[in-house]
């Protein structure tokens, strides 16, 4: 999936989260990924890559693709307890592309790493929790506002063409990674890789392998 540092340079050690901005039980899954990266730290940093849900819709959602999303997302509240408004389906017209909020994360990732996954739940946030339009650069552009990115900075990494290749890469890595659905979190310690979860699992259900994966670390 990743190369391994060079010889001499401590090994690769992350925790690889695929996700998408508006993946709904990627939004569910937020508070257990922050348990745990709190629990991990610097010993293996988060490292969130976009997997691309729905990049390039362009028909607006049937009352249909409503009723269906809608159904996502208050089980994904039911099992979750993660807030949702449910403004989105009165809006006439509206594109569910999740392309745009995807290349906004990519975007900070390339300046901000270590705000990376922080603008990701803040852009959750104002999408599943307060209804903002998070397809439009300008609502991306103020949430980066929020970590010290300058409107117009933003407007210009977001719009260059080798973000949007970026994102398209990061798709790639998805597909390419095997990854079947979202959220899907997969443990890296140098050439080796092992999946964590497929899918939403509470964090009480992974703490016991991230710590067996810390202390194998730790023995060998």
């Amino acid at each position: 999936m990743v190369d391994s540092e060079s010889a001499g340079r401590e090994p690769v050690r992350r925790v690889i989260y695929f996700a998408d901005p508006m993946c709904s039980w990627c939004w569910g899954f937020a508070p257990v990924i922050a348990a745990v990266h709190d629990m991990l730290g610097a010993w293996a940093p988060i490292s969130p890559v976009m997997g691309g849900l729905r990049p390039g819709t362009i028909n607006p959602m049937r009352d249909k693709d409503k009723a269906a999303v809608r159904h996502h997302w208050e089980a994904v509240h039911k099992e979750t307890g993660q807030p949702f408004d449910f403004s989105l389906f009165d809006r006439d017209n509206f594109v569910y592309d999740t392309e745009p909020a995807c290349r906004a994360v990519v975007a900070v990732r390339s300046v901000a790493p270590e705000q990376t996954l922080r603008y990701l739940h803040a852009v959750q946030r104002a999408f599943y929790a307060e209804g903002r339009d998070v397809t439009t650069a300008a609502t991306l552009a103020d949430i980066a506002g929020e970590f010290g990115i300058g409107a117009e900075a933003f407007a210009d990494m977001f719009a260059a063409p080798d973000m949007a290749a970026a994102t398209r890469a990061d798709f790639k890595l998805t597909q390419s990674a095997g990854i079947s659905g979202f959220p899907s979190v997969i443990l890296q310690q140098a050439d080796e890789f092992a999946p964590l979860t497929v899918g939403y699992r509470p964090f009480a259900l992974l703490q016991p392998h991230l710590q067996a994966w810390m202390n194998a670390a730790s023995a060998s």
